[in-house]
Parts: C-alpha cells; sequence; structure tokens
C-alpha cells in the first residue's frame, strides 16, 4: 500500500510541476525578458520566478517518490497510472485557469484513457496482494 501512496504523491507532484512550468513560463513571458537584452537578464529572470523554480522542485521530489514507488510497484503498472491520471489532472486543471478547453472527443479520449489505466491497476492490485501473501509457518518436527 505505502508505494501506491508513494506513486499518488509522485503523480500529483508531477501534474503539479508541469503546471507550475506552465504558469511560469507565462509569468516569464508577461515579464517582457527577451534574448536581445542578453542571455543574464533572461537567466536572472528565470532564477527568481518563483513559480518556475518550485515546479523544478515538485519534479525533482516526483522522481525520489517515484522511484521509491518502483521498489514495490511493477513499472507496467506504476507508468501507465503516473503518466495517465496525472494527464487527467493536467487537462482538468488547464481548462479550468489556462483557458484550454478540450473537444468532447477528447473528453471521450480522456476517459477511455483513464477506464483502461483502472483495468489495468485493478489487475494488478490483485496480483499484488498474491504476492504479498505471507509464508505458510511450518509445523514444528517432532
Amino acid at each position: 500500500m505505502r508505494y501506491f501512496v508513494a506513486l499518488a504523491a509522485a503523480l500529483l507532484l508531477n501534474a503539479s510541476a508541469n503546471l507550475m512550468m506552465k504558469f511560469g513560463i507565462e509569468r516569464f513571458k508577461a515579464a517582457g525578458v527577451n534574448l536581445a537584452e542578453g542571455v543574464w537578464p533572461m537567466l536572472v529572470s528565470l532564477l527568481t520566478n518563483w513559480v518556475l523554480m518550485l515546479g523544478l522542485a515538485c519534479f525533482a521530489t516526483n522522481v525520489i517518490l517515484y522511484t521509491y514507488a518502483l521498489k514495490g510497484l511493477p513499472i507496467s503498472v506504476a507508468y501507465p497510472i503516473m503518466v495517465t491520471v496525472g494527464f487527467a489532472i493536467i487537462v482538468v486543471v488547464a481548462g479550468m485557469y489556462l483557458n484550454e478547453h478540450p473537444t468532447p472527443k477528447q473528453w471521450v479520449g480522456v476517459t477511455l484513457i483513464l477506464i483502461g489505466v483502472w483495468l489495468v491497476a485493478w489487475e494488478a492490485k490483485g496480483q499484488l496482494q498474491q504476492d504479498v501473501q505471507p509464508p505458510a509457518v511450518a509445523a514444528n518436527p517432532p
């Protein structure tokens, strides 16, 4: 169970990091700094962009938690969950805050992807529970 918790935290951090990178670069664009002013002003603007830096910190923390989750979960289960649930979170948040609105067909696609991942995770949950059964205790010899 702790590996699924680590995976859930990792995917939330991954989705948050991606969104923060987008919000951070929008702040950067609004600041009006460009390469014509030189590399140093652009670099300072990027490094002092707290949203962008927080997004990078979320990515780093995500890597640690995802790596931990892989200790106890097959990558064939962890990766699809990580990517698709994160994708769904990003689609919803981007629609709410970035004015990115998927078409009805895209929503059907997102729903089908989530159903597929749910099936993968459900099957894996059963397999993991079977694999984690405690070993039988041998009777003491006479």
